[in-house]
Parts: structure tokens; C-alpha cells; sequence
């Protein structure tokens, strides 16, 4: 059947047309609706103008549905019922937390930050499920302006078009070795560092950058051994005895000698400053601003 274009099917007249049907009458209809006679006239020729074919007729006194309008007449319950799922599911968007968010990450935040965060959104809020997806600043920032992303935790600086970006907390780095190797940490001093086996992050990486940069403040160039965009790996190669590393706090912060690492604070001090990125025009629904305001608790962190 091909409908006219412009026309809609009218929730409202499907109504009307069930009813003169019961009521075998317009009049009767109209008076139930607290309608006129001719706007439930008008109700039934639009929806037969719709359907392009005639709906009820007239036998003796009262309206009797056409074929066609006995064939409408089967499919108003599955239509009532659609109906009525569909206020079901905005009525639990309206009352409760669901949906889906997508956030973007650095992989060591997504490991050592994220997982009671969003465990806790999980156990709060089963409905609403949050994915998440691992790349660096960049990556993340551009996903967030293609609205490929809801939300970013990245490493600054960072920054976009018509994007929020509000800093959260700062954390520290730290120089590592193997614990059997731990001499090798005893008054480290940039210049030494580069004279020694290196394990970093690779580069193009936000926290290499700062690396770099921090090395270079020192008027030195480090030359890694080994260059890994894992930090677990890293750790692991530390561990092994092939280099010592420069790693966020958050990465040790479960880490003890017995765990085959040593730690110390560098000196001079790295810090690293990590920020939450949103589109300026990023409508917040439930689920989303329930992510965001887990996050903000992390401005709390010292």
C-alpha cells in the first residue's frame, strides 16, 4: 500500500474508530468523547484517507466495520499493547538509572583507577552499563569531539572545540627497580638515569611525553632499551632485572618489596594531572551525570 507521504498515522483516531464500532454510532461516540458528531466524523474519514480504503459502513441503524475494518479491528490489541510497552520503558528511564556510557581512558588509570569506580556504579545502578575503551590523550579527546565517547579521563594537557575539560587530581611519579637490584636506585640523579638501562612508555603516549620533557628541563635525552605501551608489561620487565622505569604512583599502589619492585619519588618531582573531557553541548541524562559525578570524587584524591 503506498500512503501518502505527508499523512501519519493518528493514535487518537485508532481510538475513535474502536469506539463507534462498540457504539455502533458517531453520535454516541462523540458523546462518550465529549466530542461533536463532526469532529468524530472527521476523525474516521482521516484515518480511512490514511489507510485509503472505506472502514465502516452503515447497515440499518448502526455502523458496522468493512472488511478492512474488521482486519484494523485484530490489530488494535497488539497496537494498544506496543503502546503500552513503550510508556513502560520511558516510565523506567523517567523514574531509574539505565542506558549505556561509553568512556575513554589511559590504560593505567583504566586498571588502577577505574575498576572500583565502576564497581560501585554497577552494584548502585545495575541498569546503566558502562563500557570502556583505552587509547592515549589524543585518541581520547578526539573521540569525545566526534561524540564517538561520552566522557574521557585523560592525562593533561589536553584540548578540543567546544570541550569541558576540568582537572581532577594530581599524582606523582615514581623511579622503580627490581627489588634484588634496589642499590641501583641510591642517590639517582637524571644524569645517571640516562647511563643506565631504561624501561619506558612508548612514545607518542601522553606519559612519555611527560617523560621527556622532564628529562629534557634537565638538558638530557633518555634512550630507552625498551620502549612498552603496557604498563603491566613494564612492571614486569622492571621486576625481571632488564632496566629501571619511571611509572605513575597509581601504578604502585599496591606494589610492595615482596612483590619483587622497589619505588622511590624522583628528584627532581614528575607530576602528572589527570582531567575529565566532555563535549560543551554533551546532554546529561541520568546515566551519564551518575558517571560523571563518580569521577568528580576522584578531585578529592591527594
Amino acid at each position: 500500500m503506498n500512503l501518502p507521504p505527508s499523512t501519519r498515522l493518528n493514535l487518537d483516531q485508532l481510538a475513535t474508530f474502536a469506539l463507534v464500532v462498540r457504539l455502533g454510532s458517531f453520535s454516541a461516540a462523540a458523546e462518550q468523547l465529549d466530542l461533536t458528531q463532526p469532529a468524530v466524523s472527521l476523525q474516521i474519514r482521516q484515518l480511512e484517507k490514511y489507510f485509503q480504503l472505506n472502514l465502516l459502513e452503515r447497515i440499518g441503524k448502526k455502523m458496522k466495520p468493512t472488511s478492512a475494518g474488521n482486519t484494523l479491528l485484530q490489530h488494535l490489541p497488539q497496537i494498544e499493547q506496543s503502546i503500552e510497552l513503550a510508556l513502560q520503558g520511558m516510565a523506567h528511564h523517567a523514574q531509574g538509572v539505565s542506558g549505556s556510557v561509553t568512556l575513554g581512558s589511559g590504560a593505567t588509570a583504566c586498571i588502577h583507577l577505574l575498576p572500583p569506580l565502576l564497581g560501585q556504579l554497577k552494584q548502585d545502578w545495575p541498569e546503566l552499563e558502562v563500557s570502556v575503551r583505552i587509547g592515549n590523550t589524543d585518541e581520547m579527546v578526539k573521540g569525545v569531539a566526534e561524540n564517538r565517547l561520552d566522557l574521557a579521563l585523560v592525562t593533561l594537557p589536553a584540548a578540543g572545540k567546544n570541550l569541558a575539560i576540568t582537572p581532577l587530581f594530581e599524582e606523582k611519579f615514581l623511579l622503580i627497580a627490581a627489588a634484588a637490584g634496589s642499590e641501583r636506585l641510591n642517590n639517582m640523579t637524571p644524569a645517571k638515569l640516562v647511563e643506565i638501562p631504561l624501561v619506558l612508555f612508548e612514545r607518542g603516549s601522553s606519559t612519555r611525553l611527560l617523560i621527556d620533557n622532564w628529562f629534557q628541563l634537565q638538558g638530557l635525552k633518555p634512550r630507552p632499551v625498551m620502549e612498552l605501551g603496557s604498563i603491566e608489561a613494564i612492571k614486569q620487565m622492571v621486576r625481571a632485572g632488564l632496566g629501571v622505569s619511571i611509572v605513575p604512583q597509581l601504578a604502585m599502589q599496591d606494589a610492595t618489596e615482596e612483590m619483587g619492585l622497589v619505588m622511590q619519588p624522583l628528584m627532581p618531582p614528575l607530576e602528572r594531572q589527570l582531567a575529565l573531557v566532555l563535549r560543551q553541548d554533551k546532554p546529561l541524562n541520568k546515566g551519564l551525570k551518575k558517571v560523571v559525578d563518580s569521577l568528580m570524587t576522584l578531585s578529592n584524591r591527594r
